[in-house]
């Protein structure tokens, strides 16, 4: 599956959202990213900076997310660590720089592809 890549601008030449516009932004909605062309994950952001993630595999995992500088880090139930990331605003969506690295991985929000989140329960042992 290829993604349209809307980002017009590299994010390092954008001003990186605060915390208040990322939220204003993405409160409410169901975001699906994309990485080189190929679907990378989706991400829904619920109220009071809580979000769930998937990389599309029915695993989905809770987290919460905070401003740190010009950086929005999240951090999972599974994993600690923060992850951050700096986000800015192309014509055609967010675009997410991991640590605000150019050499890092960059994400895209990506055009709607008809697909649902999709959030398994947890295991369930015999």
């Amino acid at each position: 599956m290829i993604l349209a890549c809307f980002a017009t601008l590299p994010a390092a030449a954008q001003t990186p959202l605060s915390g208040p516009e990322f939220d204003t932004y993405t409160r409410g909605k169901t975001l699906f990213y994309g990485f080189e062309g190929q679907v990378y994950g989706v991400e829904r952001y619920l109220p009071n900076r809580r979000v769930i993630w998937s990389f599309l595999d029915g695993d989905c995992k809770e987290g919460v997310w905070y401003q740190q500088e010009e950086q929005i880090c999240f951090i999972y139930e599974d994993r600690f660590d923060p992850q951050c990331w700096v986000f800015t605003r192309s014509g055609g969506g967010l675009v997410a720089q991991f640590e605000g690295d150019p050499q890092a991985t960059e994400l895209y929000e990506a055009e709607d592809i008809g697909e649902e989140m999709v959030c398994y329960g947890p295991d369930v042992g015999v």
